[in-house]
């Protein structure tokens, strides 16, 4: 596993927890709003000349502040393309700290792993668009039905449920970009995740894309959506989704 950075205390990643979090390097998507360009790909990693944080550098902050943090973050990047993630994992439980896993669910068999081993304590997945093509465009991939690019909207789905039934805390969110999202799509997303979520409690957030540090720069000249905007979504995805909540600073 590849660390690219690491942030050492953090009130806000791990709901409730005084945690840090750890960023790991490489994703099996490429969305063009992604703010955490440097993490996508190892050449781009490098490109950024970042240097990469070691595990035994990881480790031996974290043995030196357990009586400090509750847990840990793990984002990436995409945490769950690395096969090492659950020993990963299991080493910081093994320092009494809990485990936050940030992931877009396309390895469902990972997280299902991860669960019944009791290595992560909060899941949190951002679920990209609407259940359709809409997910190929937010994701970077070509948008043809005649490919295996289909087959992401059933692991998607899937991990979907896993969360719902994993019995742990866990959030699903939306980044809303206006390149790639309006009302009618979120409205789209909404009535997808009803009919998996079904009569369950569900957390759900949407929050308003930031033009910061994007995949494709085209995205840095988009103008966010503002708060009245943001509102005005959130009531129509909250007629088939109430407990939907906005989130995000607009100041």
């Amino acid at each position: 596993m590849i660390l690219g950075g690491l942030q050492k205390t953090t009130l806000i990643d791990f709901p409730g927890r005084v945690a840090c979090t750890v960023f790991t390097v490489g994703c099996n998507f490429r969305c063009p709003f992604c703010h955490n360009k440097d993490l996508v790909s190892l050449d781009l990693f490098k490109k950024a000349k970042i240097k990469p944080i070691s595990e035994d550098y990881f480790f031996e902050f974290l043995k030196k502040r357990k009586k400090i943090l509750d847990g840990v973050c793990i984002t990436g990047g995409e945490p769950t393309v690395w096969k090492d993630l659950s020993p990963f994992c299991q080493k910081i439980k093994d320092l009494g700290l809990e485990v936050k896993l940030d992931s877009q669910g396309s390895n469902p068999k990972v997280l299902e792993g991860l669960i019944n081993n009791k290595l992560i304590d909060f899941i949190a997945m951002d679920i990209k668009s609407s259940l359709d093509e809409e997910y190929l465009r937010a994701i970077g991939r070509q948008v043809n039905r005649k490919t295996k690019n289909m087959e992401i909207l059933n692991l998607i789905k899937k991990s979907i449920k896993i969360i719902l039934n994993s019995g742990l805390e866990y959030e699903f969110r939306t980044t809303m970009v206006p390149k790639l999202h309006n009302k009618a799509v979120m409205v789209k997303l909404a009535k997808d995740l009803k009919k998996i979520i079904g009569s369950k409690k569900y957390n759900y957030y949407i929050q308003s894309f930031r033009p910061k540090n994007c995949l494709d720069p085209e995205y840095l000249k988009i103008e966010p959506y503002n708060e009245k905007q943001m509102e005005e979504v959130l009531s129509a995805v909250q007629k088939v989704l109430p407990k939907t909540k906005l989130r995000g600073n607009f100041e």
